[in-house]
Order: C-alpha cells, then structure tokens, then sequence
C-alpha cells in the first residue's frame, strides 16, 4: 500500500466526506413538484400537531411531562425534515428541470423559487405557520408553472390531508 493512500485512508477516518444525494443529474427527464407540496403539507400538520399539544401542568407527573417533551420533539423533528424535503425538491426543479426558456415565459420563476426557499427556511427554524402556508402557496404556484411547462392545465383543489389546504394538480387529458 502506498504511502499517499494510508495518508488519504487516515484522513478519510478521522473527516470522512459527506455522502452526496441526487435526484439522477443524468438528467432522467422525471420531475415532479408533488413531493415539495407534499412536504410542505406535512410541515403545515406537524405546526397543527404542535398548536394543539396540551402543556402539562404544574401537578403533571413526570410521565406526562415525558410524554409531551417526546411528542414536542418529534412534531419538529419532523417539521424541520420536511421544511428541508420541500427545499431540496425546489432545488432539484429549479437547477435540474427549469431552462431559460421557461424562465422567459415565467419571469415570476426566478423571484417564486427564491422567495418559497425562503420560507421554507422560515418554517425549518421557527414554528411559524404562516410561513408553513407561505411554502404551500410557492409550492402549488411552482407546480402551476411547471405542468404548463408540460402543456398541462392544473386544478386546484382542497387537498385530501388533515390540512385540507388547497393543492396544485394537473389535469390529465
């Protein structure tokens, strides 16, 4: 074995490199923003799980006690996976799917993307429900814009989840 692969061996154990997610670069030619609209879904329900968890009181047993802290952490661990999900969908259409010329028969893409980022930052870090409905809305409208990049017309209707917030769908022909 060579010297400068013991060497990369040994930093390798001691700072190992991140393991690198992709959806295919290849590019596959398969997108969908249903998964960032379905994140942005449950990030709505984890704040309405949150909203509506009972604090225990001064006399709680120290199970109950427990039992809330579990739940609390739970609600935004998941919460906060899901903030990141709708991210990284966005990203993947954004750099992966959009073109310049969509970008041309869009010119509110570039500000949407940007802006429903944003707010899925927002939601990651706070228990903020507007921002959680803020990401919803920059996830259907992007939905919106890419099914017309398919020749498709969408509907928009009340999705089948807890939220029953409204949901961007395509129109099958």
């Amino acid at each position: 074995m060579s010297l400068l692969y013991s060497l990369a061996r040994a930093l390798d154990r001691i700072s190992p490199a991140p393991i690198a997610y992709a959806h295919c670069d290849i590019p596959c030619g398969i997108y969908d923003p249903h998964h960032a609209q379905l994140a942005a879904h449950t990030v709505i329900r984890m704040i309405d799980l949150i909203n509506q968890l009972e604090k225990p009181g001064p006399n709680a047993t120290p199970e109950q006690r427990q039992e809330y802290t579990a739940k609390l952490a739970r609600y935004v661990l998941v919460k906060e996976q899901h903030a990141e999900i709708a991210k990284n969908e966005v990203r993947i259409l954004w750099g992966d799917y959009f073109k310049s010329d969509h970008v041309k028969t869009f010119p509110e893409l570039h500000d949407l993307v940007w802006k429903t980022l944003k707010s899925a930052s927002k939601a990651r870090q706070e228990i903020n429900l507007p921002a959680a409905e803020d990401l919803l809305k920059g996830t259907n409208d992007i939905a919106s814009i890419f099914w017309k990049t398919k020749g498709l017309e969408t509907i928009t209707t009340k999705a089948p989840y807890p939220t029953e917030r409204q949901t961007v769908y395509p129109r099958m022909k």
